[in-house]
């Protein structure tokens, strides 16, 4: 040992302190997405706030918007689509502009017994312990913002919900329940459900602070406190210890180790404690949080070199095949002796009616909850909720199945796409006998065809232009494209062309002549009559009547929605007629030929927009229609732009601002570019397109 202790000689000792002052105050703050060359330290910090019981810290900073690297049409889209027009004191952008960045918090680690803050100066060593040690990451919640935005704008541009939710509101059966007392088993998994947690994070107020630069005065004097500031040994006992007690330190007795759980969401199983458990479980705690996933995206959340026939084995335990999809077995979701969180059904009653729709949907893409509903009985808030796990509404179709039908698995693992659709027969024996149903219940009959139906005009029109447009679309093309042509050829020569003469066949009387109207040019100026233009067809010789109702159709829809295609004014035209009650019909027989007419007597034009000759736009959306004229002064601004879309296909935002303070003068404003813009415009790429003409 001697010579050992001679080998290896001591240099320098060094005291070591424990400094208190800033315990439980002292954070380190890691940027992981930014190199450390590249520090916030020179960039402007406009608010910061922390929630301390969660340890979770927000800062906001402030961005360069005059940097080359900063693109300002698309800081604008952002801005326009989080806020909207409106000017008000809850925008996140006040300038319109993206111009700040939110960083959010999440914990590196939730034991920080064994980190600290050293501070070496004059010989001394001074340790303050961590009270946490944080992520600043991005946040991204105001495309949430966004996103809930546009959704209260499609609520608001659509007639409605689909037809069952209409039908079901007419009806509604009201259940008294009496609640009964929440066990400790049901207590728990509500405290430790990711709800219940979202809820507490959510209680805690936050509390807002003032940042201090590295260089700045209050800074320099908070760093004094990494210091201890009771230098004598009475002070510093921690450091003090013996012999027996240091190497007891060292070389800790053995027993379990108790990890406090924390408060907020970061209770829920990351995907390194996951990685620790055996696959088995893996598997079987990702399909009961996702529900529903192919198996390829499986395969990606699990560890890589995972052996993909071991995975195939646990699967089968926890979950079906649907589609080509694996959804989570009901049982799984729902153990045996627990409840309904809505109604407090039995979960073997849920099970059976998940199973139901689990089955329904191995044979079918969509379903509707009525029917769901009408067959395994359940409360509706229950149905809801089993449709929501595996399927999203859509609008007068019903729900339809969350995922697109998974080929390319059921190719590659016929053997278990075989023994999975073996299972389903067992259970749709059992379900048979269980809900008293027959298969052949839900197969449409061939001969129901064979049957005196009442078919209404609506359905003889909507077939007769499905026939019309499957056999002359391509005519259809031709025709627009060359009196296009001719119109514009006109348009520069400033000569009348003769109008093209196109030889009528004749069809059967089960189809519709195909509408060839293309630009009205009888009489009318831009595809807008004049008042002595008489509302004619000179092709066929009689003259179209146009009903009040349908022009009050007209003209409301185009004062919603201000610029539409001829396909959009059908489909919403179709969807009103739907919504109408059964053997209410005011509107008779409208031919597309009719409707272009009424549009254009609606003090709307048609808007020649100049598509591109690769442009796989059909024939009825390249004919687009624009509301000239409603009454108000802001109609100036929609004909200036009009004006500029009949030249260009697509344009920049500052070419439109710039056009329109030449015409209107200097009274144009920022707000009333972006409300024109939401109106009449979407935007791609940094281009601005007429609605309904962005390419898909």
């Amino acid at each position: 040992m001697a010579s050992g202790d001679d080998d290896d000689p001591i240099i320098q000792e060094i005291d070591v302190y424990l400094a208190r002052s800033l315990v439980e105050k002292l954070y380190l703050f890691q940027y992981p997405v930014r190199p450390a060359s590249m520090s916030y330290e020179n960039v402007t910090h406009l608010a910061a706030r922390i929630k301390p019981k969660q340890q979770k810290v927000e800062l906001e900073v402030a961005m360069d918007t005059m940097s080359p690297n900063y693109c300002g049409s698309k800081g604008e889209q952002i801005a326009l689509n989080v806020d909207g027009t409106s000017s008000e004191d809850s925008n996140v952008y006040s300038t319109k502009m993206m111009d700040k960045q939110t960083f959010s918090s999440i914990q590196a680690t939730t034991n920080t017994s064994r980190y600290a803050a050293a501070v070496f100066h004059k010989g001394e060593l001074h340790l303050t312990p961590l009270q946490g040690i944080l992520q600043m990451r991005p946040s991204f919640t105001y495309l949430d913002k966004a996103d809930t935005k546009h959704r209260e704008r499609e609520a608001a541009n659509e007639a409605g919900d689909s037809s069952q939710d209409e039908a079901e509101e007419d009806v509604k059966q009201i259940t008294v329940r009496f609640s009964r007392p929440e066990s400790e088993q049901a207590r728990q998994r509500r405290i430790q459900s990711y709800e219940f947690l979202q809820k507490k994070q959510a209680e805690e107020p936050w509390v807002h602070l003032h940042y201090h630069g590295v260089k700045d005065g209050r800074s320099e004097h908070e760093r004094q406190y990494l210091y201890c500031q009771a230098m004598d040994t009475a002070e510093n006992t921690e450091l003090v210890k013996t012999p027996r007690e240091y190497l007891s330190m060292l070389m800790p007795p053995l027993a379990e180790e108790k990890v406090a759980k924390p408060m907020g969401p970061s209770n829920v199983l990351s995907m390194a404690q996951l990685r620790t458990l055996p696959l088995g479980e893996q598997v079987k705690m990702l399909m009961k949080n996702v529900k529903v996933m192919p198996f390829a995206n499986l395969m990606g959340l699990l560890a890589s070199g995972t052996d993909s026939t071991a995975v195939l084995r646990c699967i089968q335990q926890v979950a079906l095949l649907v589609q080509g999809n694996w959804v989570v077995k009901s049982d799984v979701l729902y153990p045996k002796n627990t409840c309904s969180s809505h109604s407090g059904v039995p979960a073997e009653v849920l099970c059976r009616g998940r199973d139901f729709v689990m089955w329904r949907f191995t044979s079918e893409r969509t379903l509707m909850r009525k029917e769901v509903a009408a067959i395994i009985k359940l409360p509706p808030e229950d149905v809801k909720d089993l449709l929501e796990q595996m399927s999203v509404p859509r609008l007068n179709r019903g729900w339809e199945f969350l995922l697109p039908t998974d080929h390319d698995f059921v190719r590659k693992h016929p053997d278990v796409a075989q023994r999975q659709h073996m299972l389903w027969l067992g259970i749709q024996s059992k379900l048979e006998k269980v809900f008293n149903f027959s298969k052949d219940d839900f197969v449409p009959k061939k001969d129901a065809q064979m049957e005196p139906v009442h078919i209404s005009g609506d359905q003889r029109l909507k077939t007769a232009k499905e026939n019309a447009r499957e056999n002359q679309s391509a005519m259809q093309r031709e025709l627009d494209a060359r009196r296009l042509k001719a119109s514009r050829n006109t348009a520069s020569s400033g000569e009348s062309a003769a109008p093209l003469q196109v030889k009528q066949e004749p069809m059967s009387d089960s189809e519709e002549p195909m509408d060839t109207s293309g630009p009205l040019t009888n009489g009318s100026l831009n595809g807008y009559p004049n008042s002595t233009s008489p509302a004619s067809d000179p092709h066929n010789g009689h003259t179209h009547a146009f009903t009040p109702e349908l022009q009050d159709f007209v003209r409301s829809t185009f004062r919603k929605h201000y610029v539409l295609c001829l396909s959009e004014v059908k489909r919403l035209f179709n969807l009103h007629l739907a919504s109408l009650p059964t053997g209410h019909s005011v509107y008779g027989h409208v031919t597309d030929r009719m409707l272009q007419e009424t549009i254009l007597q609606s003090q709307c034009r048609q808007i020649l927009v100049p598509f591109p000759p690769q442009s796989n736009a059909a024939a009825d959306e390249q004919k687009v229609f624009g509301l000239w004229e409603s009454g108000e002064t802001f109609d100036k601004h929609r004909q200036v732009l009009f004006e500029i879309f009949m030249k260009n296909y697509r344009v920049r935002r500052n070419v439109i601002q710039t056009r329109l303070t030449q015409e209107l003068g200097d009274a144009v404003t920022k707000t009333d570019v972006d409300r024109l813009l939401k109106e009449c415009c979407m935007s791609l790429g940094g281009m601005w397109y007429l609605k309904g003409t962005v390419p898909s």
